[in-house]
């Protein structure tokens, strides 16, 4: 027999002395990619600076909080990096670390990871409120890790009454409010309330190189970001989850929904978000693919700015409100497929939603009554607006703006580039578009923007000097009747007497996807690529 190489490892074979070799098996576990129309509003992906619809969307992939949200079923609170917690007072909440979980740099997770992320050093320093209630900066700078103002506002707006993160012990961390607050549980399962790697955030060059790419304890991590362009996960195969079942996902900005669905029939993409209802019909006609989704936690909205000279009087907003035929937009934008809702609530509040309240209803006469007791005189109003940031933004807009004419209104369409351009404090705002989203079951979650710290405050398009009053009886009473008498007053103070916006329809999010791929849509605008959301 002629020895060659087949033939000695056939008879090392045969007398059982192959060395075993740990060979590597090709990882046969899909990568995706996944069009959207942006990444990032902010060009970062630090949920204190990141506070978007875009953002919601990818965050649970490479970072989680200590109690998360079942967006598929409950939209109740369930465990995450914490597997229990209690109340030991009205102030202070105790919770149990998961054990075992380990980071994206390696390490396991501890609790001086849980305290440093909710430390002066990530989220508070440099920011101090003045008289008015407003967030100015009282550093000189933003180099090295501070934060910038607009990351410490959020962390003011979503854990106003912080006081500290206490660790008890390796694996009990107690977070103590400055007041009590009946929504603790609630604030801790925002994206803003998710746990980062210290030594990470200690090595990172500067503050904006770490929010670009923040190390977390997510099913994926995050490799490659290029804002603006892409961003490049990859399966985080310690997660203590268990194995991710995608070897890879990748995000690429398409901002056009054409080249999108384009994309997505020609196989360049295996996911395209944001699809609008009238581009559905050609979605599902390729026997390879189909379209999941509807209406989700959020509601669209536009958002009055008081400080133009003719929006300065509530009667021109509330003219504004009866001049929506809401119902009209339902039917012919999103064909039915939403609904509107009953003011800025949502059916999860449970006990907590009004439900003898509506939406200000159409009612062009109202309108016309309300513009003459104004003394409008046809002064324009400028409309600010984003091509199509939200889906089918640009056709609603026309809508609202034919709307307002046949009622007397002047308002003129002003396009923007960026979300920099609309809510910057400049002369001349006028009306924007915008959403809210219930992150938690609480009123106290969407209300929050239209107080001290909140975004439309922070931004100096909506003050009232009641509002901090009926938020603190929101975060502080135990009472359920209190606590409903208060919602109450806010959704006549912000809808009504001086509306602060007005809703416009529950938002729908709908995703194309490939038919073979076992991917559920969630109720939020959360994509959930976990174990759990992956398969039958």
């Amino acid at each position: 027999m002629t020895l060659n190489r087949r033939n000695l490892l056939a008879g090392l074979a045969a007398a059982g002395t192959l060395p075993r070799i740990a060979l590597a098996q090709g990882d046969t576990r899909p990568g995706v990619t996944i069009a959207v129309q942006v990444i990032s509003t902010s060009g970062t992906l630090e949920p204190m600076r990141e506070q978007s619809n875009v953002g919601f969307r990818i965050m649970p992939s490479f970072s989680e909080p200590l109690i998360g949200i079942d967006w598929q079923v409950t939209e109740r609170a369930e465990p995450v990096l914490a597997t229990a917690w209690r109340r030991i007072d009205a102030k202070t909440l105790e919770l149990t670390l998961r054990e075992g979980v380990v980071m994206h740099d390696g390490r396991t997770m501890t609790a001086e990871d849980v305290a440093f992320t909710f430390s002066r050093e990530r989220m508070w320093t440099g920011l101090a409120a003045d008289s008015r209630g407003l967030f100015v900066s009282t550093t000189a700078g933003q180099g090295g890790k501070t934060p910038p103002p607009e990351a410490v506002a959020i962390s003011r707006a979503h854990f106003p009454g912080f006081e500290k993160m206490e660790v008890v012990d390796a694996r009990t961390v107690r977070f103590v409010n400055s007041v009590p607050d009946v929504t603790l549980e609630g604030r801790l399962t925002r994206t803003s309330g998710a746990i980062f790697s210290r030594a990470a955030f200690d090595a990172a060059p500067s503050w904006l190189d770490w929010a670009r790419r923040p190390v977390g304890t997510g099913p994926y991590r995050i490799v490659e970001h290029r804002p603006g362009r892409d961003l490049l996960l990859e399966a985080h195969d310690a997660h203590w989850g268990g194995r991710p079942p995608l070897k890879s996902i990748r995000l690429v900005e398409v901002p056009d929904v054409a080249a999108r669905v384009n994309g997505l029939l020609a196989g360049d993409y295996d996911f395209i978000c944001d699809l609008p209802p009238d581009q559905i019909g050609g979605v599902e006609r390729s026997a390879r693919h189909e379209v999941v989704g509807g209406p989700i936690n959020n509601i669209r909205l536009i958002v009055w700015d008081k400080t133009h000279p003719v929006l300065a009087n509530p009667l021109v907003r509330r003219a504004m409100s009866h001049g929506i035929d809401r119902q009209a937009i339902v039917d012919s934008l999103w064909g039915g497929r939403t609904t509107v809702p009953r003011g800025l609530q949502w059916e999860v509040y449970g006990e907590m939603m009004i439900r003898d309240w509506e939406a200000p209803r159409f009612d062009p006469a109202e309108a016309r009554r309300l513009l003459r007791e104004a003394d409008y005189r046809g002064e324009p109003i400028p409309y600010q607006l984003l091509n199509n940031y939200y889906t089918g933004q640009v056709a609603s807009s026309q809508i609202l703006v034919e709307g307002w004419r046949q009622v007397g209104l002047n308002v003129q369409i002003e396009m923007k580039e960026n979300w920099g351009q609309i809510l910057g404090r400049f002369p001349g705002r006028g009306l924007c578009d915008n959403s809210n989203t219930a992150v938690f079951n609480d009123p106290v979650a969407p209300m929050s923007v239209y107080g001290p710290g909140g975004q439309t405050w922070a931004a100096g398009q909506w003050q009232n000097e009641e509002a901090p009053r009926l938020l603190d009886a929101l975060q502080v009473e135990t009472d359920l009747g209190k606590r409903r008498a208060a919602f109450r007053r806010m959704l006549t103070l912000t809808e009504r007497e001086d509306p602060a916006y007005t809703v416009l329809f529950q938002t729908a999010n709908f995703t194309g996807k490939r038919r073979d791929l076992p991917w559920r849509a969630s109720k939020s605008f959360v994509m959930d690529f976990s174990r759990r959301n992956w398969g039958a």
